[in-house]
């Protein structure tokens, strides 16, 4: 297997927590996020997919740079490919999905209730007559809470109602997280691409203000469309041409039970291989930049040498 980087152990760095894909370093003032190349699915890690942390830390601290006029960030530090260090936050409770088109097949989908007859969604109405991957008038948000067992969305009325947010801190979440999702459809459709939806975390800072935190516009935290095919593909009855990870998700449920058995089986080496290669592909795409890696060079150890100056 290429040179992977499963888990991290470095000393020094301050209280240790894994979450499913970045290994956190928690300090006095600041959080030092690890990006590993777990690939979580099925509420497991299900595979290993070389290069996938160093990619999405990278689109991220691309997006924070082209964004920070917008809202300020928690990014105070890339000292490693696959390392962000943040300035500590008070996460929101509330997690703010941003949709353009739509779409989807999960049952919280906007395409999958608006096809069971649901028009009114609190804080937008939608016309009858839409189709399956249509582009929205204007953006609109369904925020969900956050939860480790279960996201549930709410409404905006609801979340200042229920003392998850004040109406002004409300106000001001929801413009942010629009504007944001505006700059990433203009910088995206410049590259090719279409931002289809995604999902911001803000958080508030010591001084009160408030910050976007966690990642943004990462191919794990929002679709992506190719933009040169999707009209023909559209009238040709066809999904638009995606960033597809969904492949390997499928092998899975084919080949197991991914909820129930308790060993899973090997990813199959020639699927990693290609996942890492779409990654790379993005991020290419996304960043304007070729993708460089040294694989010479043992990921944690070098991870290690330059987080030093965060030693603890």
């Amino acid at each position: 297997m290429t040179n992977v980087l499963k888990s991290t152990d470095l000393k020094n760095l301050g209280e240790k927590k894994s979450g499913k894909v970045r290994d956190i370093y928690t300090q006095k003032d600041k959080i030092i996020l690890v990006s590993t190349d777990r690939h979580s699915s099925f509420d497991r890690i299900i595979a290993h997919i070389p290069h996938k942390g160093q990619i999405l830390n990278q689109i991220s601290a691309f997006w924070f740079e082209q964004t920070k006029d917008i809202v300020q960030n928690h990014l105070l530090d890339v000292p490693d490919p696959n390392v962000v260090v943040a300035k500590m936050c008070r996460p929101l409770p509330i997690e703010m999905v941003v949709r353009g088109y739509i779409t989807g097949v999960t049952g919280t989908s906007l395409w999958t209730l608006y096809e069971k007859g649901e028009r009114d969604f609190g804080n937008f109405v939608l016309p009858d007559g839409m189709k399956k991957n249509q582009k929205l008038d204007t953006p609109v948000l369904t925020p969900t809470t956050k939860s480790d067992e279960h996201d549930r969305p709410i409404t905006p009325k609801e979340i200042v109602a229920e003392g998850f947010m004040t109406q002004d801190l409300w106000d001001e979440v929801s413009d942010k997280a629009i504007k944001l999702f505006i700059r990433g459809q203009e910088l995206a459709l410049q590259r090719g691409l279409i931002l289809v939806d995604t999902k911001y975390e803000f958080g508030i800072d010591e001084n009160g203000k408030l910050t976007l935190i966690d990642e943004i516009h990462t191919p794990d935290s929002s679709r992506y469309w190719q933009a040169g095919t999707y009209q023909a593909r559209i009238d040709a009855g066809q999904d638009p041409e995606n960033f597809d990870k969904e492949f390997l998700r499928l092998w899975f449920k084919d080949n197991c039970d991914p909820y129930k058995d308790e060993v899973l089986p090997e990813a199959p080496e020639e699927m990693v291989s290609e996942l890492s290669k779409r990654y790379q592909k993005i991020f290419e795409q996304i960043t304007l930049t070729p993708f460089k890696f040294d694989e010479s060079v043992n990921i944690e150890k070098r991870i290690e040498y330059n987080l030093r100056k965060y030693n603890v």
